[in-house]
């Protein structure tokens, strides 16, 4: 007998020889040890078995059997499927996303773990009796939860449009105790780990244990026992969770609730599959048989979109909660202040006077940068050096604290030089012991540098920051969130980590220090994006009974972009895109597929990426753009190339997927493209 096995690699799968004492044992979805090549030892899942012996290659043997029941069910593998299919990678990617690290073991671990005996998941826990009592909805929350309801006897996927603080979560709780009381389980996303700090402590005062939390900060055992729990007889009803959420084994699903549903950290970006967790819990629901809502309260275009076409059903929630007024959001234009020299920093006047404020009344703040590190790179005070990644085409962000520069895409880390090794100033004229502060001057500021800035402005004032160098880990995470929510802090700096759904009762004034960062970049999307975090993180203001003020400090205060945010004109913001996105072939009337090329050597690179261009461009016509250099043209020493395919909506993707599938072989028959990697990055970000 032989099985087809899927490994943790990006291929599809390979064959092996399964020895007769093990026959009874390999079924499908079950996992295997398996050797590869001449000294690799991976873990792998059973797809089938049959006895077709491969002709021309070697068949080597299962080494081991290390499950007694399937560990994958035919659900998964229809959707791991679909994942690969869409998204045009192997799946063996997929399978690699699919299942907890502790569950793939490789090389020695491999061999030892079908002797190692692992604590099994109790299955004797019981449903508990709902933990707390569902407060009552108020008129709008009935009204909208009313009409999700009806919305889902004509829809299967649902939209509710609810402004920041309309008590969407409310709604959302409602909704899983109705589902969880007909039996069914609930999956619950949300794009940020740092969010499900503050909704498991809420979700946990009704749902006890029949919730469980699943995401990448924990640890490979933790997400292993979550993986295991939801495989049983006793599963956990209702699962909290980020974008790998998607890959648990679900038994009855019944809904699926995709919160802050615009957020780009759905997208997974490396490795891949380079999927997009919206879209795919989307297929997942409608794999089970059960509903999607989607929540938020600027929604994505694509989504926008399809609820406007009557695709999705569409419901809005126009008021906040409590009659809360939203917050006054005030334009501060800083080309003005920084031409009559105002500017303290980052700071303008205006923020300035805003914030003493509130700190006056013993209330909280705010800041948004949406930059980390110190500044983002030193430059040569006498010649206009700047030090760059030696594998990135990137200049490295200078980071105080460890007095070092950090390359944000590779991690390479340097200490910041004595001196310039451009134009090597003699020691003579640097300051005893080489100071770089003199040497160098920082250019730009991240949050760091906000953090150092705050003692100088507000004697007294006490700060948190919040981002990925402060809040590595979820200990990190949690102990910032509550350390802000019980005022230990007056101050909260952060990135868009400080965007995304947060709630803390004492904040009223939030302050967006540099809005330009994000209306400058050279994407389609940044007018879109831009409106949805400045959006986003203004709800963050006012939520409990204190109005809320919004300071945004912007070289550009007379674009239309910051008119529409002030004005909280969605509307009007979509429709002006729009237009421009179907006149230039852009989502959501076009799909986007990017092909990628990396390889160490650029001129060679240029010639393939070329080639490629030429293949594509015979199969698909003008849909095909490129090849081009990407923003960041080389990360961990690899040069890249981009090509764009713009896919009219009705192109069925599994001849896209073949007629690419075909041209990449055609390429990689050539001795010289042997060693390119090319890959897709389907409904990019």
């Amino acid at each position: 007998m032989f099985a087809d096995i899927t490994l943790p690699i990006p291929f599809d799968s390979f064959t092996y020889l399964v020895p007769p004492d093990m026959e009874p044992r390999v079924m499908r979805g079950c996992r295997v040890v398996v050797p590869l090549g001449k000294n690799k030892i991976y873990t792998g899942v059973v797809l089938n078995t049959h006895n077709h012996a491969p002709q021309g290659v070697e068949v080597k043997p299962v080494i081991e059997v290390l499950d007694e029941q399937p560990v994958v069910n035919e659900q998964q593998f229809a959707f791991w499927q679909w994942i690969a299919n869409y998204y045009l990678c192997p799946l063996g990617d997929v399978m690699k996303a699919g299942l907890p690290g502790a569950m793939k073991p490789t090389d020695e671990r491999a061999l030892k773990e079908s002797s190692r005996k692992r604590k099994s998941v109790k299955s004797d826990v019981s449903p508990s009796a709902w933990a707390g009592q569902l407060s009552t909805l108020n008129p709008a929350q009935q009204k909208a939860f009313d009409e999700i309801e009806a919305s889902f006897l004509h829809q299967d996927v649902t939209l509710l449009h609810g402004v920041t603080s309309s008590g969407k979560t409310e709604i959302y709780i409602h909704l899983i105790a109705q589902y969880l009381a007909q039996g069914k389980q609930v999956l619950y996303l949300l794009p940020e780990i740092a969010l499900t700090t503050q909704i498991t402590e809420r979700l946990r005062r009704f749902f006890g244990d029949r919730m469980g939390v699943y995401h990448s900060k924990f640890s490979d055992t933790q997400r292993l026992d979550i993986y295991k729990r939801q495989a049983s007889a006793k599963p956990h009803q209702l699962i909290l969770g980020v974008r790998s959420s998607i890959f648990l084994p679900f038994q009855n699903l019944g809904l699926v609730i995709v919160d802050e549903e615009h957020e780009q950290s759905y997208k997974q970006q490396e490795p891949a599959p380079r999927y997009h967790a919206r879209n795919a819990a989307i297929m997942l629901a409608h794999m089970c048989g059960a509903k999607t809502l989607l929540g938020t309260a600027t929604p994505s275009f694509e989504v926008y979109h399809l609820a406007r076409k009557g695709r999705y059903g569409y419901v809005q929630l126009t008021q906040r909660y409590r009659d809360m007024q939203l917050p006054t959001i005030e334009v501060v234009d800083t080309k003005e202040a920084k031409r009559k020299r105002l500017m303290k920093g980052a700071f303008s006047p205006r923020l300035i006077e805003v914030m003493q404020a509130a700190l006056l009344r013993h209330e909280q703040i705010i800041l948004f940068q949406n930059r980390r590190g110190f500044s983002s790179f030193i430059e040569c005070k006498t010649c206009g050096w700047v030090p760059r990644c030696p594998h990135c085409d990137v200049t490295l962000t200078l980071h105080k604290k460890t007095a070092s520069l950090t390359c944000h895409y590779c991690g390479y880390t340097t200490r910041i030089p004595d001196r310039c090794p451009a134009c090597s100033p003699p020691p003579s004229q640097l300051a005893l012991g080489g100071s770089p502060a003199q040497s160098f001057v920082s250019i730009g500021a991240g949050t760091e540098r906000i953090e150092e800035q705050i003692p100088k402005l507000f004697d007294g004032a006490t700060t948190l920051r919040m981002d990925l160098d402060t809040a590595t880990t979820r200990a990190q995470y949690e102990r910032i969130i509550s350390d802000f929510s019980q005022h230990k802090a007056d101050i909260l700096i952060g990135t868009q980590m400080v965007t995304k759904g947060l709630d803390f009762d004492r904040v009223s004034v939030v302050g967006v220090l540099d809005a330009d960062a994000m209306l400058n970049l050279p994407d389609f999307r940044s007018y879109e994006r831009a409106f949805q975090t400045l959006s986003q993180v203004a709800g963050r203001a006012g939520r409990n009974n204190t109005p809320g003020h919004v300071i945004l400090q912007t070289r550009s205060a007379d674009t239309d972009i910051i008119r529409h945010i002030t004005s909280n004109d969605y509307w009007q913001m979509f429709y002006e895109q729009m237009t421009e996105r179907q006149l230039f072939h852009y989502p959501p009337f076009y799909r986007l597929i990017y092909v990628y090329l990396r390889h160490r050597d650029d001129q060679l690179l240029d010639h393939l990426a070329t080639d490629m261009a030429t293949r594509l461009r015979a199969a698909f016509g003008d849909r095909v753009l490129g090849p081009d250099r990407p923003p960041v043209a080389r990360i961990h020493s690899l040069y890249i190339r981009k090509i764009m395919l713009k896919m009219e909506l009705t192109a069925p993707i599994d001849k896209v997927r073949q007629t690419l599938t075909a041209i990449q072989q055609q390429m990689q028959t050539m001795p010289i493209a042997k060693s390119v990697n090319i890959y897709y990055d389907v409904d990019p970000l």
